[in-house]
Parts: C-alpha cells; structure tokens; sequence
C-alpha cells in the first residue's frame, strides 16, 4: 500500500509538469550548447585556408578534430569545380556540428539513464530532478511518466540517442547536394524539412497546385542538424529506424549508418531506392570511419572564431520533413 501512494504521489507530481506551456522556463541541465568560434567564411576559399590553418584535412581526422562550428556555409560552394573537393569541403564543415548535436542528445541520454537508475534503487528525485526527467520526455514527444509506466520508459529510451555521424553526413549530402541547393544557402536546410506555417519558410519550386507545405529556414546548421535528428528520433515515420537502433544496442553492435539506413524508408517517396542511395553514399566516401571520430582535447582559442549561440532546443517551429507523401524538392 505505502509503494502505491508513492507511486501515485509521482504521477500528480510529474502531471504539472508535462501540461506546462512549450514557452515555460527549462531546467539549466537542459540548456543549450554554447558553441564559440571564430570567422564566418564567406567563400570556400576562405573556408578552405581555415581548414589548412588549423591542419584540419580528410587525412588528418585520426588525430582528433577542430571545434569549428559554421553558422552557415559559403554561398559558393558550387563554384568548387573538382567533385571530391567539393565532397571533402561539405563532410568536413558538417563533422564538428554533427559530433556536438550527438554529444547533446548523449549528455541527456546519460541524465536520463542517471535519474532512473536512481529512482529504481529507491532513491527520492528533487522537484528539479523531476522536471529534469519532464522536460526529457515532453522534447521526446513521450506522454506518461517514466518513474512509474513502463511503457513511456521504454519508449523515452529509445527515442533519446544518437545518430551514426555516416548516416547524417550522408543524408544532409544527399537533401541538400552537398550544401549547394537554395534551400541550403538560403535557409540553412540541409536535410529538406518541411514546415506548414504559412510565410515561414521557403516555397520550392514545382510545388503541387493546392499543396502549402513550404521548406524551413534555421538560423544555423546546427539548429538544422538538431531538427533532423529529432525528428527522426521522435516521429512515427522512423519507429522502426529507432526499433533497430534499439536492438543494435541490446546486441551489443555497433551503430553503423549503412545498417540503421534500412529504417529511412519513409524519408522520401523514393522508399527502398533511397536507402541504397545513402547506403552507396556512406560506402563510396568511407564515410563509416567516422564513428571513431572525436574532438580534439585543447580547448578552442579566442582567435579560433566568434559567438554562436544556437543550440538543441532552440528550434521550436514544428517539423513536417516527415513521410513519403512529400515531393523532394
């Protein structure tokens, strides 16, 4: 009886919680990433001798990488005329952004694990702590509370992880040509979101007659890196994606983005074509070296770049980059 009202005492505690207005305070274990740098390249040779100053190359990754984090990428990208330059340019500008977005959703992942691992062994949560867990499962799309349903457990936990660096670099390679579409250039959409707000976004041309679906803008690569991967981490389109990432995990395997690809099926109309498409991505470039991939360990010197403030929980408008249904753009 004495663990019953526990229990029920945690679910009204929990209840306020989740019903709370999308604009309420978050707790500071939730706050964004600063991520700090310098110059904002406004060419790819500008770019490219940034790169060179700091002895980031294709050849160089084993060594650990530079935190260098684009706001956005040159306009002229395109103007690159030899094709691996242009792929080397694009996969080295997305890979620091990448890592920090999964850094994120591991930071949380970890807090996640913490607090119920805690509870289970009957330890009692803060009001903080309480929210802490809340706001996780309100950003995750997860009705319920995970101290005491099982079912919202299990479905927090799958949902909270990351993505494989080789899927992601293939994907946003594949929905924005490499960083030189209008919607990458103009928007900051690497990855073909959707929004349907009317005025918000960007209308792509050939846009069915009747249709209202627009393409969104993001302030920042890492907003749209961050939308994507909540996306996919969130939506019923990629239950079965997050399915196989979870049993991966229980496995023991290692998450390869030429395998969890399989769950990218209603990404685009395309189905199974677009599957091999990222898988022949991943494949053709080595892009699956980069799982091993990590930060350099000096910290980032003021002269290394300006202020860039964008972080995970910074875009709020509502994503429709969802199922098969849309037109590629």
């Amino acid at each position: 009886m004495k663990m019953l009202i526990f229990n029920l005492l945690l679910v009204l505690l929990f209840l306020p919680l989740t019903t709370g207005s999308a604009m309420d305070p978050q707790p500071a274990a939730l706050a964004e990433p600063q991520l700090c740098f310098s110059d904002q390249p406004t060419s790819h040779l500008e770019l490219e001798e940034l790169f060179t100053n700091h002895n980031y190359a294709w050849g160089t990754l084993d060594a650990g990488i530079p935190s260098i984090f684009l706001e956005a990428l040159p306009a002229d990208l395109h103007r690159i005329s030899q094709v691996q330059k242009k792929k080397t340019v694009f996969f080295l500008s997305m890979l620091p952004i990448i890592l920090r977005a999964n850094e994120a959703i591991r930071t949380q992942k970890a807090t996640l694990a913490s607090l119920l691992k805690r509870h289970d062994q009957g330890e009692f949560l803060t009001v903080n702590e309480q929210a802490q867990l809340s706001a996780i499962a309100g950003e995750y799309k997860v009705s319920g509370n995970p101290l005491v349903d099982l079912h919202a457990r299990e479905k927090l936990l799958k949902r909270v992880d990351t993505l494989p660096t080789s899927m992601v670099l293939a994907q946003a390679a594949t929905e924005s040509a490499y960083g030189t579409s209008r919607f990458a250039r103009l928007g900051n959409n690497l990855f073909g979101e959707w929004t349907f707000i009317p005025g918000t976004g960007m209308i792509p041309a050939g846009r069915p007659e009747g249709q209202s679906y627009e393409l969104r803008r993001f302030s920042s690569i890492y907003d749209s890196v961050a939308a994507y991967m909540k996306n996919l981490n969130t939506h019923w389109a990629y239950k079965s994606l997050r399915e196989l990432r979870a049993r991966m995990r229980a496995e023991g395997q290692p998450l390869r983005g030429i395998d969890l690809a399989a769950g990218l099926t209603r990404y685009s109309e395309r189905g199974e074509d677009y599957v091999r498409q990222i898988q022949t991505i991943i494949r053709s470039n080595r892009l699956h070296r980069l799982g091993s991939v990590i930060f350099r360990q000096n910290l980032l010197s003021d002269e290394e770049g300006a202020v860039f403030t964008s972080g995970l929980l910074s875009s709020t408008m509502p994503s429709s980059r969802l199922s098969a249904l849309r037109e590629n753009p």
